[in-house]
C-alpha cells in the first residue's frame, strides 16, 4: 500500500474506533490564570512570555511548560505556545469524569480555532487509548484527533510512523463500571445455616 494511503487509512480507523472527545465546554468561559517564575508582558503588542516552572489554567484545562508565549488578538481570542523538554495538557471532557492528556516538546492552543497541537513527541491518552505522533492536532469542536508521522529524516529512509493503542470499548467501560452494572447481593435460598 501507498505510504500516503496507510496513514489515510490509520487516521480512518483512530476516529471510527474512538469514542468522541467532548471538552468541557464551560472551560472557555472561565478567566485564564497564570503562574510563573517570570514574566515579560508588552501591552502594545498583546504578547505575554512566562518564563520558569509556567502553569497556564482555565476552568479544567491545565498546561503546562518551561516557557509560555500568550499573544491576544484584538477581539480577545488567546494563541498560547507552550515549550518545554516535555510540555503538558490535560482536560476534562464534557460530562464525564475523565480527561484527555497530551504530551509534546511544543504545544500550541487556539481560543479561536478551540484547537491544541502537539509537536515533537507527540502523545495524546484518553482513558486507556494511547497515539503518539511527531504532530497531534486535537480539535475541540468536532472532537477529532489528527495525527500525523513525520517525515523521514534522510531520503532514503523510511518515513516515521504513527503509533495508537486503541481499547475496545467492552474494555474501557470495565474500567469504570457504573452502579447498574454491579451485581445484586442476596442471601442463598439453598444453603441453610449449619447447626
Amino acid at each position: 500500500m501507498h505510504p500516503q494511503g496507510s496513514k489515510l487509512l490509520l487516521a480512518s480507523l483512530l476516529l471510527l474506533g474512538a469514542p468522541a472527545c467532548l471538552a468541557e465546554r464551560a472551560d472557555r468561559d472561565k478567566p485564564v490564570h497564570m503562574e510563573a517564575d517570570q514574566v515579560l508582558m508588552d501591552d502594545a503588542r498583546h504578547i505575554s512570555t512566562f518564563i520558569g516552572n509556567v502553569q497556564f489554567t482555565q476552568g479544567t484545562m491545565l498546561i503546562r511548560g518551561d516557557k509560555i508565549v500568550v499573544v491576544e488578538d484584538n477581539e480577545g481570542f488567546k494563541h498560547g505556545t507552550a515549550y518545554g523538554n516535555t510540555a503538558s495538557f490535560r482536560q476534562k471532557r464534557e460530562g464525564l469524569d475523565e480527561y484527555v492528556d497530551g504530551y509534546g516538546e511544543r504545544i500550541e492552543y487556539d481560543t479561536r480555532a478551540e484547537t491544541v497541537d502537539f509537536y515533537g513527541k507527540a502523545r495524546v491518552v484518553r482513558d486507556l487509548d494511547d497515539v503518539r505522533g511527531e504532530h497531534i492536532t486535537y480539535n475541540q469542536k468536532t472532537e477529532i484527533f489528527r495525527v500525523h508521522s513525520g517525515n523521514a529524516a534522510n531520503a532514503g529512509t523510511l518515513p516515521k510512523r504513527v503509533h495508537a493503542v486503541l481499547q475496545p470499548k467492552h474494555k474501557r467501560d470495565a474500567t469504570n463500571p457504573s452502579q447498574s452494572d454491579a451485581l445484586p447481593i442476596k442471601p442463598s435460598e439453598t444453603i441453610s445455616p449449619s447447626e
